[in-house]
This record gives C-alpha cells, sequence and structure tokens, in this order.
C-alpha cells in the first residue's frame, strides 16, 4: 500500500485550499471548476509533541520530524468513471495513493459557486463514492472476462487459480453496480491478497474531511451531523476544519503567533495537525525516535514490525547486520527526565531480532557489517 492521502471531492468544496494550508505548496484555488489539472504533491510534517519533549531533555544540532504525503487530486464530478470532467486521469491518481481524503463542503457561501447549486454533503458524498464505485466496478468486469478465459486454460495451477477468484469476483460486481464499495465486501485475508494487483479504489480506506466556515466551528452545524451518520455507516473518521481558517493560520511563520491565533479562534490545535495524524496512523504507520548528537529524529515504521526491520528504515546496511537494540520508552524519559535516570531504573532494554517495535519508542541500533 502507497503511504500517501490522496485529497477528493467535488469541484469547489475547499480541497486545494485545504491542501495549500496543509504543505504550503503552490495548489491552485481558484473559484471555479478544474482548475487543478495535475495532481499537486506536497510533504508534511508529522506533528508529534513526543518529539518537541525529547528535544527539550536531549541535547542534538536538529529536530528531524516524520513525514506523510499528500497528494491534490482535482475535483470529481457525477460520470468521472465515464471520462466526464477528466475523470479518469483523476480517478487513475487517487489508484495510486493508499488512503482517501474525502472533503466535504459543508458552510453556505453564496460567494463561492457549488457545481450542483445547492449545499447537501450526504448527496454530495454519494456522488463521489457512486463514481469510484463504478470505476473499480469496470475494473472487476474487465477481470470477470479475462478470468473466463483462463478457467479454460490447459495449465492446471492456473485454471484452479481462475475458478477459485470467480465467486469473489461475483461478489465485488453485485456490490459495486449498486454504488457500493469494493471493503463492504467480507473477505479472508487470502481474499484479500487475491484482488491486490486490481488496486481497487474502493477498498482503501476513507477519511471524511468536513470543511465548515469559522460559525460552524463554534456550533452545532446540521451539514457536519449528516455527514457524521453516514460516515458512521461504513465505519469511517470524520474531522472538522475551517479550511480558509487553516489556510489564515499557515500564513503565520511565527509559532507564537500561531499560538495566539488559535487561542483566539477557541481551538487546543488546528484541525490539519488532526488531520495529518489521522492519516498517518490510519494507513497504519507508527513512529520510533532516535536521540542524540547531530539530531533528535523521528523514524516512520509500519505497524508489526521487527526490531531489524526499523533498523533497515535508517539504513539498509543496520538491518542486515543487525544485532541487537537498546531500546526505552519515550513516557520513560518523560518521567524519569534524563537518559541517566532511565538507566539507573533500569529501564533500559537490550531487545532482539524478534522484538515487536512500540509506537514511542526510543532506539539504539548495534550492528555488525
Amino acid at each position: 500500500m502507497a503511504l500517501n492521502c490522496g485529497i477528493v471531492g467535488l469541484p469547489n468544496v475547499g480541497k486545494s485550499t485545504i491542501f495549500s494550508a496543509l504543505t504550503s505548496a503552490p495548489a491552485e484555488a481558484a473559484n471555479y471548476p478544474f482548475c487543478t489539472i495535475d495532481p499537486n504533491v506536497g510533504i508534511v510534517n508529522v506533528p508529534d509533541e513526543r518529539l518537541d519533549r525529547i528535544h527539550s531533555i536531549i541535547q542534538a544540532e536538529k529536530k528531524i520530524p516524520a513525514i506523510v504525503e499528500f497528494v491534490d487530486i482535482a475535483g470529481l464530478v457525477k460520470g468521472a468513471s465515464q471520462g466526464e470532467g477528466l475523470g479518469n486521469k483523476f480517478l487513475a491518481n487517487i489508484r495510486e495513493t493508499g488512503i482517501i481524503a474525502h472533503v466535504v463542503r459543508c458552510f453556505e457561501n453564496p460567494d463561492i459557486i457549488h457545481v450542483n447549486n445547492r449545499i447537501d454533503p450526504v448527496s454530495d458524498m454519494e456522488t463521489i463514492n457512486i463514481e469510484l464505485a463504478f470505476a473499480d466496478l469496470a475494473t472487476v468486469e474487465k477481470r470477470i472476462a479475462s478470468n473466463e478465459r483462463l478457467s479454460r486454460s490447459g495449465d492446471k495451477q492456473i485454471r484452479t487459480k481462475a475458478l477459485a477468484m470467480d465467486p469473489l469476483l461475483e461478489r465485488l460486481k453485485n456490490e459495486l453496480s449498486e454504488g457500493r464499495a469494493a471493503r463492504s465486501v467480507e473477505m479472508t485475508e487470502e481474499e484479500q491478497e487475491m484482488l491486490y494487483d486490481l488496486h481497487l479504489i474502493t477498498m482503501k480506506k476513507q477519511i471524511y474531511v468536513c470543511n465548515v466556515d469559522e460559525e460552524g466551528l463554534r456550533g452545532e452545524n446540521s451539514f457536519v451531523e449528516a455527514v457524521r451518520k453516514e460516515a458512521e455507516k461504513e465505519n469511517a473518521d470524520v474531522v472538522v476544519l475551517c479550511g480558509q481558517l487553516e489556510a489564515d493560520i499557515a500564513a503565520l511563520d511565527d509559532p507564537e503567533e500561531r499560538a495566539v491565533f488559535l487561542e483566539e479562534a477557541g481551538l487546543e490545535e488546528s484541525g490539519l495537525s488532526r488531520l495529518i495524524r489521522k492519516v498517518y496512523h490510519t494507513l497504519g504507520l507508527r513512529t520510533f525516535f532516535t536521540a542524540g548528537g547531530k539530531e533528535n529524529k523521528a523514524w516512520t515504521f509500519r505497524a508489526g514490525m521487527k526490531a531489524p526491520q526499523t533498523a533497515g528504515v535508517i539504513h539498509t546496511d543496520f538491518e542486515k547486520g543487525f544485532i541487537k537494540a537498546d531500546v526505552y520508552h519515550c513516557d520513560d524519559l518523560f518521567e524519569a527526565g534524563s537518559e541517566q535516570a532511565i538507566k539507573a531504573a533500569g529501564k533500559l532494554r537490550m531487545e532482539g531480532k524478534e522484538y515487536l517495535v512500540q509506537d514511542g519508542d526510543v532506539m539504539f541500533f548495534k550492528f555488525n557489517v
């Protein structure tokens, strides 16, 4: 699975405004559909107060956060699966991402055009989800046709594999033809592996991003509540933010000014910080740290990795020559106040090749090449 997030939605729902605030990259935001033709890609720092606290305790020249990639994909419209609004190109871009952030407009503003000339977030969600399902349906139907030929192959192994896949493809076809996502079909891990090379869009997890106005942040918003109810049906997360406010915050270079701005807006942190962490976690990504010397650094690894694999995140030689890792958890550092105190308390452990690395571990790898 790709380790990035595609931002999708109807035209003029605030995707490019949110992307620009996320990345400070020059994603064009204009008040007309299809202003974004090619996907914009931005690398985003993952907000993590643990790294800040480590850096305040352990001396280092630099502090380097973990990162995640966001892709701003141009607005989809009804008929995108048949090529409407340059839909085929945009759908291909979505296939290359690991997770989808589906932006839904949840505010009224007569000065900003809506492609359907009305504000109806549930209808907007349905439009996008149906188009994605129909795009996958076309992919599944092509595979069914090719699978039929393979099921008559003279090669027994090819024939057996094709026949085993037939029932799964039919189940998918039935679900997708109703506009429902492939992820709604119950599948075993083996069946999911069988579908891997299809790269189905609707197998990806989806996070709904409610783009509200400033007033919508402070009180109840019927549009947001409607989105939450729909999202619950597919066990999807919802993040609420104000794209324009986030853009204003991103324009402030001084951290203290940002903190004052957030306080005045009644926010503990920016909505984008919450979105970045949600995307990072939902992608199955976790963080370990290395500390001291030239840099205190947050490293990204996949949940479930063992110590040698995470060593390989730093350098392949670390994994090849892995001997052991000295490990403690960052929470122990925060409690003890120093690495010396951690050692004195017996909290520094020596772990071997079978150790499952935990989110928040601080690691010192020993290797021999």
